[in-house]
Parts: C-alpha cells; sequence; structure tokens
C-alpha cells in the first residue's frame, strides 16, 4: 500500500512539472491552455494600467515617441474564482493596429482574445522562463512584484515574451502561473468523481 501511495506522488510530481513546462514554452495562447487544464473559462480582470513614464522608459533601450502602457492583470477561474495566473503587459502603440490599441486602452479584453477578435497576424518569442520564489517576484521594470495567489511555499513558473507585429515587438508579457493549480484541479477532479458515486 505504502508503495502505491509513492507511485502515485511520483506521478503527481512528474504530471506537475510536465504540465507547467508545457505552459511555459508553448506560443500559443496560454489562456487556451489554461482553460484547458482547469476546464472552466477564465475572466481577466484588469488591476492596473497607465501610461509609462521616461523614467520607466530607460529599462526599454528606446525613447517614447508614442504611448507606451502598462497593464497589470489576473487570469480568474469563472466556476472555482481561483486566480491562475497574474500577468504584466508592456503594451508599445506606434507597433499595434490603432483599433487593438483601443481595445486593448478601453480594458475591455484580454490581449490574445483581441489579436483573436481581429484576425491579426503576429508571431510570439520566448524571452525568458523558469521558476522563482515568491520573494524573487518581479515585474517587466525589475521591480518588487507581490502576487495576487494565496501565499505559498512553493516556487512560481513564469514566462516572458513578446508578440511581434511584423518585425516589431508591439507587445512584452510577464506571466505567473499559480504553482498550486494542478493541485487544486486534481482534488476537484476528485470530489466530482466522488459526488458521481454517490449518486
Amino acid at each position: 500500500m505504502t508503495k502505491e501511495i509513492k507511485d502515485i506522488g511520483s506521478g503527481f510530481d512528474f504530471l506537475h512539472v510536465l504540465l507547467f513546462k508545457i505552459l511555459l514554452i508553448t506560443d500559443g495562447r496560454t489562456t487556451d491552455i489554461l482553460e484547458t487544464l482547469m476546464d472552466e473559462t477564465m475572466s481577466l480582470q484588469v488591476v492596473r494600467q497607465e501610461q509609462i513614464n521616461e523614467e520607466q522608459s530607460t529599462h526599454l533601450g528606446e525613447s517614447l515617441d508614442a504611448p507606451y502602457y502598462v497593464r497589470e492583470s489576473i487570469l480568474v477561474g469563472a466556476k472555482s474564482h481561483l486566480v491562475v495566473s497574474h500577468n504584466i503587459a508592456l503594451v508599445c502603440s506606434k507597433y499595434l493596429p490603432s483599433l487593438m490599441f483601443e481595445a486593448i486602452a478601453a480594458k475591455k479584453e484580454g490581449i490574445g482574445k483581441t489579436i483573436s477578435t481581429f484576425g491579426l497576424q503576429t508571431s510570439r518569442k520566448l524571452i525568458d522562463s523558469g521558476w522563482r520564489n515568491d520573494t524573487e517576484t518581479v515585474d517587466l521594470f525589475q521591480q518588487p512584484l507581490k502576487l495576487r495567489f494565496s501565499p505559498t511555499k512553493s516556487r512560481v513558473p513564469y514566462k516572458k515574451y513578446s508578440i511581434d507585429f511584423g518585425s516589431h515587438p508591439g507587445i512584452y508579457l510577464l506571466e505567473y502561473f499559480n504553482p498550486n493549480m494542478v493541485h487544486l484541479r486534481l482534488k476537484q477532479v476528485r470530489n466530482e468523481t466522488i459526488a458521481g458515486k454517490q449518486q
């Protein structure tokens, strides 16, 4: 019995690492993967959105000849109300189609969904990915960032990439993923299975 429990634990650990590895290397829409993994739709909540200043622009290595906006948002499960990811986006207005920039500025929907809605041709380039302690989490300007997850002792997976419009990176995205979501999803499936057997 003890060996079976250890085997189950090892299997879960392998699955946990594998699922996050897929999230961290994919160049597709992250939201689609999260919705499939959690079996629920995700809603976007914009926490903060503002135009950056000259001091912040020094991190970009270019002058502000057009507005740049930083957007901080979270993705929340529609049924579970779980904060699945905490995201920071830097939007470079001069490289975006005007309709898309207006939609983002209005905080109406997520960036990936906006791109899909307008049928825009883009490419994604992975810049960095890995795991950080929650005391090491920073934003795109290397400033400390307090994540909107429940407190966790687990290391937090993250991914940083650009969304390019033609040859220009129009959006930089940094996504932190809730390290507990696979465990919570497994717990949810177990509860649903038990409830189904009791009916």
